[in-house]
């Protein structure tokens, strides 16, 4: 660099006091030394080339810890709530001490057309899951992008948030009844941000229907698809909004459930809305916060449902749900919130009287409060209690979870 800057100054200096009428042996020198500098750029442009070399791959990594220590006074086995058939990870865990998922991420631009994402989870029944590993777009036109791969749907609020950012330790009870506490799905996603002063986005989704609620048909390629919408904006300097509206429409063919003894064909169309109001002074949240959050369910059910003992029975009905929740943050490091959450499950008739899809007249309900505190970004404790009656029998559930972040740390997400 220091040989072409002289390079240049030599060139400047030599054309700008040259006599109008050169001689030939100085146009020679002037000529050589234009070649030396155009030399010099090439070896200064080859030199700044991206490689394909092992020092050039430097992706965003970041290993996220958890565990907890839990005490109920039911036995989690048995967890049920009446009227619903529930997938294989919506149980309250086990008691005692356990890692809770543990999450490997890499991240980062592949060009500046791509973006690329990769999380794999050591789960506490010690499997392994790749839960994402999804391609995007950059930089297209008319604020369009596409997403292809495995990944989180938009649908909701909280279904695309990981669970290290969760303001609890659980998932809302229509998450965990309804979505098997988040729905991801290989396929493919079109986004499109609206030009317009406020935030406004519109997104279509399709899925291989491989995920409840869904089971793909044997004769299908595609079992569910999604549109969403999200609005959002600021008022005055200190408050800030999020709304959302979604569809997911799930097939299935002979979907299992935990119990083992229990399968759905048909259809199940949900519809999500959801809020999300952030107050902080001035916009500063540093040192205080308040947030308040709800989303409402609505869930129709067509089809048949196989039990064993009791064979198949169409069912037509419709299910509902919401949870709304406070977080306060109170001091620079700590944090105390409040939820609650409730189902309403029509009866399906006396067809299925006795059996899991019974509802025994219950109303499943549940209220959680909790206090965290975080030493920094990368590190957080918190307690957690629950009156969970979301079940016939009431259980005081207590959670003490730890949440360590290794690495990059990104931006949350509103």
């Amino acid at each position: 660099m220091k040989n072409l800057v002289i390079a240049c100054i030599a060139v400047a200096a030599t054309t700008f006091t040259a006599p109008q009428r050169l001689h030939a042996t100085e146009q020679s020198d002037i000529d050589s030394l234009r070649k030396e500098v155009d030399e010099l750029k090439e070896q200064l442009s080859a030199s700044q080339t991206p490689t394909s070399s092992q020092s050039s791959f430097n992706p965003a990594i970041s290993l996220i810890l958890m565990g907890r220590y839990a005490s109920f006074d039911n036995d989690p086995e048995n967890y049920l709530i009446p009227g619903l058939t529930l997938a294989e990870e919506t149980d309250p865990g086990k008691e005692g001490f356990s890692l809770a998922e543990t999450e490997l991420i890499i991240s980062g631009n592949i060009d500046d057309k791509f973006f690329g994402r990769f999380t794999t989870a050591l789960t506490p029944e010690n499997e392994i899951e790749i839960e994402e590993a999804f391609v995007q777009t950059l930089g297209l036109p008319a604020g369009f992008s596409v997403q292809l791969g495995r990944f989180y749907s938009e649908i909701g609020y909280l279904n695309k948030i990981h669970a290290h950012y969760w303001d609890f330790v659980d998932q809302p009870l229509v998450y965990r009844a309804y979505l098997d506490n988040q729905y991801n799905d290989d396929g493919i996603q079109l986004r499109w941000l609206a030009p317009t002063e406020l935030y406004l986005e519109f997104g279509s989704e399709a899925f291989s229907g491989d995920s409840f609620p869904a089971s793909r048909p044997s004769n299908e390629s595609l079992g569910s698809a999604s549109l969403f919408m999200k609005l959002g904006g600021d008022v005055g300097i200190s408050h800030s909004w999020q709304a959302g509206l979604s569809y997911l429409a799930t097939q299935s063919e002979s979907r299992e459930t935990e119990a083992g003894n229990v399968s759905f064909s048909g259809d199940d169309n949900l519809i999500i809305a959801d809020l999300v109001w952030k107050w902080a002074p001035a916009g500063n949240d540093s040192r205080t916060s308040l947030v308040f959050q709800a989303e409402y369910f609505n869930s129709t059910e067509q089809g048949d449902y196989t039990i064993i003992g009791n064979g198949t029975n169409p069912v037509d009905r419709a299910r509902d749900g919401a949870y709304v929740q406070l977080v306060y943050k109170f001091f620079p490091r700590w944090r105390t919130g409040l939820r609650y959450d409730r189902l309403s499950i029509d009866d399906p008739g006396s067809a299925f009287s006795g059996t899991s899809l019974d509802t025994q007249g219950h109303t499943p309900k549940r209220i959680s409060a909790m206090v965290d505190f975080s030493h920094s970004e990368y590190s957080r404790f918190r307690l957690q209690y629950n009156r969970d009656e979301s079940y016939a029998v009431a259980d005081n559930q207590w959670y003490l979870q730890y949440i360590m972040s290794l690495g990059a740390h990104g931006a949350h997400r509103f």
